[in-house]
């Protein structure tokens, strides 16, 4: 029996005289089905309730009425996400923030930008592109919003030089259970004063607060980038290379590993050719700088060492009419994968980076053990590795039956080459009891105490994280 109360006919007029326009507030038969679910989760549950609020104010209000009401609360962006954390498991309230997707400033002098948790990490990019400027974070699913991103602290291919999001947030306002607005950090660069709380926030999927403005980290935008694409006979090769590349102080800002068929998936899926698509396996790096010679001379450096390893040949990327289809195909992975198939689930294991070619083994020796196929790519520069169970024609009985051995066996794995259950795509609902069996019993304990520390009732994200 729940813990929480349904949202009755009572409260959607209450909730809708909060937020004082009808065509915002979704309720019953009035919810689509895409709000039941997200990206990747097998679990459908339709919240009672939709919000679709508009500002921070509006956040707030309808908060402090859930925490009155002891009401179940999950927050939504674009609904993006692989491991269920949008999914409302209590139904309650679900707050879609996709409204909220304003830029409110840009300020050069401190190299900021000021977003509400809407805006889309493609039209952030953009945005600042347009103006000399580089928002660095730069995950494969373009149309997730930064407040999603900021939740799971999202990392993407140029993490490597960059970081992840984590880097590049430096101010949050956001509202606590009880509806409470705080503002954590701000502009400075530096700052030891005290806990850092907004660190806390990010990563926390929803479970700790609801972000509702973001300062985020700019950059000056590099004038140059050029990718090298380089095939090899074996992907042991391949990313056996990645080690030595890093080790040669090269600085990439990106090193993807990718195999043929995935290619192939992908030049189905868009109905392009990738540049080249003969040979097993292939790294993907690339450079940037503001000169072509200032990046040359690393990528001569990276070029010799790949051969010496093995590499089929170079293959230079050194404008944007060549980067772009490159790219494109990376980025577009994932949706080729999943329509290869009837259905799948995911791993984002990440592990240390000369370790990888070990996990990569496993992988590839999994699909006879287990009965099913398996796809994988991934950043072969940090370590995190996306690997695809697809389902095909399994029966429901025969795919959950697969499915539990795939992730018991690779989450095993990662454990024992000192690796972690998540690199970027969180924990959600999905992988939580994999969370607990990677960490020890008193740091799923402390985890639980924040948690309970800045959501005493409970009500925000139930069920996601570390959370039974």
């Amino acid at each position: 029996m729940s813990m929480f109360q349904r949202v009755t006919e009572n409260d959607h007029k209450a909730i809708a005289a909060i937020i004082g326009d009808e065509e915002r507030v979704l309720f019953a038969e009035t919810i689509h089905e895409e709000y039941s679910h997200d990206e990747l989760s097998s679990e459908h549950i339709y919240p009672d309730i939709v919000v679709r609020v508009q500002s921070s104010e509006e956040v707030s209000k309808v908060m402090a009425y859930a925490s009155e009401h002891h009401i179940a609360v999950t927050p939504r962006g674009a609904g993006t996400g692989l491991v269920g954390a949008s999914v409302a498991v209590e139904h309650g309230i679900m707050i879609d923030m996709t409204l909220m997707n304003h830029i409110l400033e840009l300020d050069e002098d401190n190299l900021t930008l000021t977003v509400e948790p809407g805006v889309l990490l493609m039209e952030i990019a953009a945005y600042v592109e347009e103006r000399g400027f580089l928002y660095p974070p730069d995950p494969g699913e373009k149309s997730a919003t930064i407040g999603g991103n900021i939740s799971t602290n999202a990392g993407g291919m140029r993490a490597v030089k960059y970081g992840v999001t984590r880097d590049y947030v430096r101010g949050l306002e956001v509202v606590l259970a009880d509806g409470t607005i705080l503002h954590l950090g701000g502009k400075v660069v530096k700052n030891s004063s005290g806990y850092d709380l907004k660190d806390m926030i990010v990563g926390s999927e929803g479970t700790l607060a609801i972000v509702t403005k973001a300062i985020l980290k700019l950059m000056p935008l590099p004038r140059k980038r050029v990718s090298l694409l380089i095939p090899f006979p074996t992907l042991a090769q391949a990313i056996g290379t990645v080690p030595r590349i890093i080790r040669s102080k090269a600085i990439p800002t990106a090193i993807e590993f990718m195999e043929r068929d995935v290619i192939l998936d992908s030049e189905q899926y868009l109905g392009r050719k990738f540049p080249d698509n003969q040979a097993d396996a292939y790294l993907l790096l690339q450079f940037d700088g503001n000169t072509m010679e200032e990046i040359a001379s690393y990528y001569d450096e990276t070029a010799q060492i790949c051969l010496e390893q093995g590499a089929i040949d170079i293959l230079i990327a050194d404008t944007e009419e060549r980067n772009e289809p490159v790219w494109k195909s990376r980025g577009a992975f994932l949706e080729a994968i999943k329509s290869s198939t009837s259905a799948m689930d995911e791993v984002d294991v990440v592990v240390p980076r000369n370790r990888v070619h070990e996990f990569v083994e496993f992988a590839h020796a999994l699909p006879k053990e287990i009965g099913a196929r398996i796809k994988l790519f991934g950043h072969a520069g940090d370590g995190n590795l996306h690997v695809y169970v697809l389902r095909d024609k399994l029966s429901d009985e025969e795919w959950q039956k697969v499915l539990d051995l795939a992730m018991e066996k690779m989450y095993a794995k990662a454990r024992a080459l000192d690796g972690q259950v998540s690199g970027e795509h969180g924990i959600g609902l999905a992988k939580r009891s994999y969370l607990k069996q990677s960490l020890p019993p008193e740091q799923i304990a402390l985890m639980q105490r924040v948690k309970k520390a800045f959501d005493p009732q409970g009500i925000l994200n139930p069920h996601k994280v570390c959370e039974d």
